[in-house]
């Protein structure tokens, strides 16, 4: 069973009335099985995110991207999401699903991104680089030691697979199995002409290579750095280099929704 030796729960949500209330019976709940519910997140070893995917990224972000924990994600409204399995209006099929080993334990590709060689970020759905100037931003691309071209646009995206299926995919990136251990490079509006020639579509590198970002120092200096649903504003960034991280995120899911499944329920 998931849970023999993860007691210790520690709720992540951003309290409202409507919603505390909700949480009552499923704390109450727990506490009949023999949870225990803790009010820092460092004592816990099962971390549950209530809201929704964005709120189940800055649970992992928040505490740390914890590896001897689990994460629950649970949607507090009825809208599908591929990090949370289950719903607080289901909170007593949880329980029974955790307490009769209905779950399974899934662990989600991370990746890190380095800027200029000093400070090192985890990403659980991407890390993206943008223009805040009105004018587009030049960065050249490097996959391991091989130039492989110099972009021109609004900037890139770095998708893990889970993160596919998010900024990635509305810029008309693939979604990838997060069983493959892999992250995705796509564009934002690229420009190509006679100097600056870009792939002008995705694509996909093993987690064995290292991608690095070069961007040009012409006065736009200050990109913002996106990592999951944060924005980042610093200085003077002259690289980034992204590569797949040894940490995974573990989460609960149940035998009977596979990431396949949720896919499909949210987008078709």
């Amino acid at each position: 069973m998931v849970a023999d030796q993860r007691r210790n729960l520690y709720f992540y949500y951003h309290p409202n009335q409507e919603l505390d209330k909700k949480l009552e019976p499923l704390i109450r709940l727990a506490r009949d099985n023999d949870f225990h519910v803790v009010e820092d997140a460092k004592d816990a070893n099962i971390i549950v995110a209530v809201g929704g995917d964005g709120t189940f990224l800055q649970a992992v972000r928040k505490t740390g991207f914890r590896q001897d924990c689990l994460y629950v994600g649970i949607r507090s409204h009825n809208e599908a999401g591929l990090y949370c399995d289950f719903s607080i209006d289901d909170h007593d099929e949880m329980v029974e699903s955790m307490q009769n080993a209905e779950v399974e334990v899934r662990r989600f590709p991370v990746i890190e991104a380095t800027v200029n060689n000093e400070s090192t970020y985890l990403c659980l759905n991407e890390c993206s680089v943008r223009s805040t100037l009105i004018k587009s931003i030049d960065i050249d691309v490097h996959i391991d030691d091989l130039h492989f071209e110099t972009f021109r646009g609004d900037g890139l995206i770095v998708a893990t697979p889970t993160g596919s299926t998010g900024y990635n995919k509305s810029t008309k990136g693939a979604v990838v199995d997060p069983k493959l251990p892999c992250f995705q490079v796509s564009e934002l509006a690229s420009l190509n002409n006679n100097r600056f020639r870009t792939l002008g579509s995705s694509f996909i590198l093993s987690g064995e290579r290292t991608l690095k970002l070069q961007v040009t120092q012409d006065g736009n200096d200050y990109p913002v750095i996106g990592m999951d649903n944060e924005a980042y504003s610093i200085r003077n960034i002259k690289e980034v280099s992204v590569k797949l991280s040894d940490n995974v995120i573990k989460t609960v899911k149940l035998k009977n929704n596979t990431y396949w499944d949720r896919v499909k329920r949210t987008f078709l």
